[in-house]
């Protein structure tokens, strides 16, 4: 049985991959923003730090959160492109630099990207260039963790569940349902693969 902490775990993908999780017999720590066992705010370190004092030991560490900014490229300013990477993109990468030392030996970390690295959309700018970073941070962070730790990244594409707030940003998309997506995270928690993208793509 592992030690997991979800953030974002009152999300579509987050509730989903801690029923699948929990349903392996592993022990679910979860956090939020507003909600969950804890609360934490991914933007700033001093809550980062807080939350894993008090969680204590990790085996493993899984983010499905993260916010982005959707918007026409012509009116976007680089206060808006900000959103992205202070939020998503950093946020998540802090969770890792700072989860890495509170992991028992063999841990992993899981992030949260998504398929607009690959597959651009109108008014997705942001999306794509913080998913795609969050892509390249897995890789080489995974190439300098020690201790077993291993790092990926899940990969997305527009839930099922989200068709309804977000399916007008992807025309012709194949949704996937969240209880699929969360097996990718999953694997990645369970297996043995590291600095992997797990693509969920319908």
């Amino acid at each position: 049985m592992k030690k997991i902490l979800i953030v974002g775990a009152s999300g579509a993908v987050g509730s989903a991959v801690a029923e699948a999780l929990s349903g392996s017999g592993h022990q679910i720590l979860r956090a939020g923003r507003s909600s969950g066992d804890f609360q934490v705010d991914i933007t700033r370190e001093a809550s980062v730090q807080a939350l894993f004092e008090a969680t204590g030991p990790l085996d493993a560490i899984v983010s499905a959160a993260g916010s982005l900014h959707f918007g026409p490229l012509a009116e976007m300013r680089a206060a808006d492109f900000d959103i992205g990477l202070q939020d998503k993109l950093l946020g998540q990468v802090r969770l890792a630099l700072l989860g890495q030392h509170v992991l028992r030996d063999g841990g992993s970390i899981t992030l949260t990207s998504g398929i607009l690295a690959e597959e651009p959309v109108r008014q997705g700018a942001n999306a794509s260039a913080v998913n795609a970073g969050i892509h390249g941070f897995v890789i080489a962070a995974a190439v300098e963790l020690g201790r077993g730790l291993r790092i990926n990244a899940v990969s997305p594409t527009v839930l099922e569940e989200s068709m309804g707030a977000y399916g007008a940003f992807f025309p012709g998309f194949i949704p996937a349902p969240a209880r699929k997506v969360a097996q990718a995270y999953r694997r990645s928690v369970e297996g043995v693969q590291t600095g992997r993208v797990y693509a969920v793509h319908g």
